[in-house]
């Protein structure tokens, strides 16, 4: 398998096991969830993600989350910790079985669940996790002995590999956190390149100031990367090719998860059926429940 192709399965993995990752952070049990361990919803999102890295310092968690705040660290950390990363686990564990078994119905019994978890878990035991923090947290934690929760969590530890990947392409491309944050939302000339929360969402979740947000986009034009008009960020030229070389950096560092899996496309197609099902429950942002 040449590195391209092992590049390319690296980025289809990504692009279709995403849904399923993310129903761990937007699903309808969060408000529950938050409830019961007492934490709001940017501390409840801290928590669970983070939790398998163990009670270390907020700046530890800061540094592999990169493009939210600092101070949004320092706060929701250590209420995540007091409220009991065990806790905290075992309510998103709760959670993603309540929501996941209603996405997938009749599908939760189905054996092929059970084997591309136990593919997607032996391709994540051949990684090599330096550098790579957030997924070696996971890499070393566990889940459920539930089928579907199992393929969440062989997801995980894949998705947050190529994560980890994808800051150190950020790094490489002198982008700092905000900056990230706004070269990532800004406008793409090509409709649907690329998927995006929105500047709303994102300075909400991330919790960027507006006037740290347009400090960042002022340093963005000052590097030719961006144009802005009426507070909306648009790529320039040189920033679409920025905006490529990174995604392509980050799926070639990728790439090392997919070399002598033969069988890769017909593996991550197997995933396809699951994860349409939990896009047809219409728990994700932007989109609907299908009868």
């Amino acid at each position: 398998m040449t590195d391209s192709t092992a590049a390319a399965h690296a980025r289809a993995a990504y692009r279709t096991f995403e849904p399923f990752h993310i129903s761990a952070y937007f699903n309808p049990e969060l408000g529950a969830a938050g409830r019961d361990t007492g934490l709001d919803g940017h501390a409840w999102y801290v928590g669970s993600r983070a939790e398998p890295m163990g009670p270390c310092a907020a700046g530890v968690v800061a540094a592999a989350f990169y493009s939210f705040n600092t101070t949004l660290i320092e706060r929701s950390w250590p209420a995540a910790i007091a409220a009991g990363l065990d806790t905290v686990a075992r309510r998103r564990w709760d959670a993603l079985d309540t929501v996941l078994g209603n996405a997938l119905g009749e599908s939760v019994s189905d054996p092929g669940l059970t084997s591309l978890a136990d593919r997607l878990h032996g391709i994540g035991d051949t990684l090599t996790f330096a550098g790579r923090p957030l997924s070696a947290a996971w890499h070393q934690s566990s889940a459920p002995d539930v089928p579907h929760l199992q393929l969440w969590h062989a997801i995980a530890v894949l998705r947050e590999w190529r994560g980890d990947g994808h800051l150190a392409a950020l790094l490489d491309a002198d982008l700092d956190p905000t900056e990230a944050g706004v070269f990532h939302e800004a406008q793409h000339p090509e409709p649907g390149a690329r998927r995006v929360l929105g500047r709303r969402i994102t300075q909400l979740t991330r919790e960027w100031s507006d006037e740290q947000w347009d400090s960042a986009a002022e340093r963005l034009v000052a590097r030719g990367l961006v144009t802005t008009a009426d507070g909306v960020e648009t790529l320039t030229d040189d920033g679409v090719a920025l905006d490529r070389h990174i995604e392509d950096r980050t799926d070639a560092m990728a790439a090392a998860a997919w070399r002598g899996v033969d069988d890769a496309e017909e593996l991550i197609s197997s995933a396809r059926p699951y994860v349409k099902a939990v896009i047809s429950a219409g728990i994700l942002p932007g989109t609907k429940k299908k009868s």
